[in-house]
């Protein structure tokens, strides 16, 4: 069974850091890229981040830019999310995705399996 299970999310206030961690099983990690989606209330799901299947690219959302790294582990199947300076903005459940366009993938369609998602909520 495939299983995307996301972590690390919580209340935190404006200006503080979160690290998101999704942990993979079920299929080949590594020959999928992984990427990060959010979706706010009122709101469709949105591009955050994506890593490729070697870790060697990544792609940011304009929006995180300069505020958020992501990174993969293919030993431990665990793709993270390391987010920094936090706005009320950033409010949202966090989903982890995999992709078979393995340099990443920015288009929703273009994944394969999800995660539940993880919730995150920035106060101000």
């Amino acid at each position: 069974q495939v299983r995307l299970v996301e972590s690390g999310g919580g209340l935190v206030q404006a200006g503080q850091s979160l690290r998101l961690s999704c942990a993979a099983s079920g299929f080949m990690f590594r020959s999928h890229s992984m990427g990060w989606f959010r979706q706010a209330p009122g709101k469709e799901r949105e591009f955050v981040s994506a890593i490729s299947w070697n870790g060697e690219s990544t792609i940011y959302a304009d929006s995180v830019r300069g505020r958020v790294t992501i990174s993969r582990d293919n030993a431990k199947n665990t793709v993270y999310l390391q987010m920094n300076k936090l706005k009320a903005t950033d409010t949202a459940v966090y989903y982890c995705g995999a992709s078979t366009v393995i340099v990443g993938a920015s288009l929703e369609s273009l994944y394969k399996y999800w995660g539940q998602g993880t919730q995150v909520a920035v106060s101000s």
